[in-house]
């Protein structure tokens, strides 16, 4: 084999220009010996590949099925061309699957697809800095002192370092807020002033829910349907990858060097007990003292217990890691939305939305007739009240609104887009459609309010009407979309769900029901005590009117508790008050809590 390349090297050196060397065994030199002649070599076929083998003898038909090594020509390395598999003329490929010993070639399968989330999932960021990690304590301590005795202002409290983890960890990432992130985050924040004022449970859950949405959107900067949708998910995703972020975190900054950790700590737990120490020998000192400490500082022993305490600073440590994660690196929910749908033709796009658009005008005509010629058009025709046909009819009346904006989303995405006249014909088709549901709106919003004037407010009656009205303005914005672009239309409706979300919520909806029910008992209709004792503290102000004993029958179920500043809403604050000036007295009640008030009792 050294002969070979020597040879090579030789005629490199000499310029031979008398073409490649015949094939054959190259020929010794002065005083060597001649090479031995060397056996024929036998055919070289793979276990399982005969076939193929002679088809290949078949189809080179000037060439011998095996090769002798006598008319082989040395390679660059002085390898014979024909040598056999076993031999090193050929360097290995490393990605090459092992061939198994039965001779069989095997094909690697294709790999498995990605993750979805691969595709959208920002780089993992650096391990977070030192202002991440101390708003995440501050969140995490927050959290076990103030969470454990109810939600009023503590959730703004809380949702300050969290907000300022999320911005620290943006900064440190490279990200800047854009306008529209703040604007969210504004949002939010205004939502949380829900729970600050009303002391009702439904809209405040409601207000917290729509106030963490807008978090979510600010941290992420979603544009389109995806991302507004799927924005929420982010921060419960980054739950486990926070976790991790932020041990890594304090890790580096515990182990030494310009900013560690360490020194912050120790001093944070010096002054815990400097305070704790120095504070009891003062209150002990003096009752005025103890009990403004006492007003101001959680007590941990009391209500909820350790145990639970220490749960809900975990929870907040691990929601502060996450909002920080995601502020970080967000999760592009953009990028999984569905592409443009396929256009269809005209005819088969539009004639069902044009015979649809006919049964919408004539319920619309009907439905003009009735309400407006009044109670006995309804007798006559249907032999129900009108309160009954007004309650028969909203709920189909509502599920009819929502499935007409499903049927608009998939027209817009299945629409012809070929040219203005196709623009012309889903705008005059889309626009009929969305005009007559705002008319079908106003009718079940006015079969409600009917309905309503007969039998007075209920949380269930107020929250639909509410909702329809919504749906209604969503309506509104898919017209404007159809005038001027649809674009800015998934923020535009999130944004309207927020505005009527804190509408809903600061309007007190148990005072709105409460006082609604008193004018109606004033008006000569029967008054539903039991169901005004079930309200919440906001209905106090309201309840006070009446006389004695349905004043103290009404305000006695209602709980007002004796909570801290920071857990009290201004509701419950008012609440406290007046039951405080006017007490509520010890009366037999039992026959008016079960029974419909007439309106002779007052």
């Amino acid at each position: 084999m050294s002969d070979g390349v020597e040879g090579n090297d030789e005629r490199r050196r000499t310029g031979d220009a008398a073409g490649p060397e015949p094939q054959g065994v190259p020929e010794p030199r002065p005083g060597e010996p001649e090479p031995a002649a060397q056996p024929e070599p036998a055919p070289l076929v793979k276990a399982g590949t005969a076939g193929r083998t002679e088809a290949r003898a078949g189809a080179k038909t000037d060439e011998p099925a095996t090769g002798e090594a006598d008319d082989a020509a040395p390679d660059a390395s002085g390898t014979p061309a024909d040598a056999p598999p076993d031999s090193t003329d050929t360097p290995e490929d490393p990605e090459a699957p092992d061939e198994p010993g039965d001779g069989l070639r095997y094909e690697r399968l294709p790999d498995a697809p990605p993750p979805i989330l691969d595709g959208v999932r920002a780089r993992p960021p650096a391990p977070p800095g030192l202002a991440t990690l101390v708003a995440a304590a501050v969140t995490a301590l927050l959290s076990g002192l103030l969470l454990g005795d109810g939600l009023a202002v503590n959730a703004l409290i809380l949702a300050l370092p969290l907000a300022a983890g999320a911005w620290f960890a943006a900064r440190r990432a490279g990200r800047r807020p854009r306008r529209s992130s703040l604007c969210w985050g504004a949002g939010g924040l205004a939502l949380l002033a829900v729970p600050v004022w009303s002391d009702a449970e439904w809209p405040t859950l409601l207000a917290v829910l729509a106030a963490a949405g807008l978090g979510a959107l600010a941290l992420h900067g979603c544009r389109k349907w995806s991302g507004v949708l799927l924005a929420p998910l982010g921060p419960v995703l980054a739950v486990r990858r926070a976790l991790v972020w932020g041990w890594r975190g304090a890790r580096e900054r515990t182990a030494g060097g310009e900013k560690d950790l360490g020194p912050l700590l120790r001093s944070v737990l010096v002054a815990v007990v400097l305070l704790v120490v120095f504070g009891g020998l003062f209150a002990a000192a003096d009752r005025a003292f103890a009990d403004l400490l006492g007003s101001l500082v959680p007590d941990v022993d009391g209500g909820s217990g350790v145990p639970w305490r220490l749960f809900l600073a975990v929870l907040g440590l691990a929601a502060a890691l996450a909002v920080a994660h995601t502020a970080a690196a967000p999760t592009r929910w953009d990028g999984l939305g569905p592409g443009p749908g396929r256009p269809r033709g005209r005819v088969e796009w539009a004639l069902p939305l044009v015979l649809l658009d006919l049964l919408f005008a004539a319920f619309v005509a009907v439905q003009a007739a009735v309400l407006l010629r009044g109670e006995d058009v309804v007798r006559a025709s249907n032999g129900l009240t009108y309160s009954e046909y007004a309650r028969e009819g909203f709920w189909q009346l509502l599920f009819a609104t929502v499935l007409t904006l499903a049927v608009i989303s998939v027209a817009v995405r299945v629409a012809p887009r070929s040219g203005p006249r196709d623009l012309l014909l889903v705008r005059a088709v889309l626009g009929t459609l969305c005009l007559l549901t705002l008319v079908v709106v106003a009718s079940a919003v006015r079969r409600m309010d009917l309905y309503m004037g007969e039998y007075g407010l209920t949380r269930l009656r107020l929250s639909v009407v509410a909702m329809e009205l919504w749906l209604g303005a969503v309506v509104l914005l898919i017209l404007a979309a159809g005038v001027f672009g649809a674009r800015l239309l998934p923020r535009a409706v999130l944004a309207s769900a927020a505005v009527a979300v804190l509408a809903f919520g600061l309007a007190s909806p148990d005072k709105l029901i409460a006082e609604s029910n008193l004018d109606a008992h004033r008006d000569g209709r029967t008054l539903d005590l039991r169901y005004l004792a079930g309200l919440s503290a906001d209905a106090v102000p309201a309840l006070d009117r009446l006389d004695e004993p349905l004043r103290s029958c009404a305000l006695r179920s209602i709980a007002v508790p004796d909570a801290p500043w920071y857990a009290t809403s201004l509701s419950q604050a008012r609440a406290h008050d007046i039951l405080t000036a006017r007490p509520v007295r010890n009366h037999p009640c039992r026959d008016l809590l079960t029974d419909d008030i007439s309106p002779s009792v007052r």
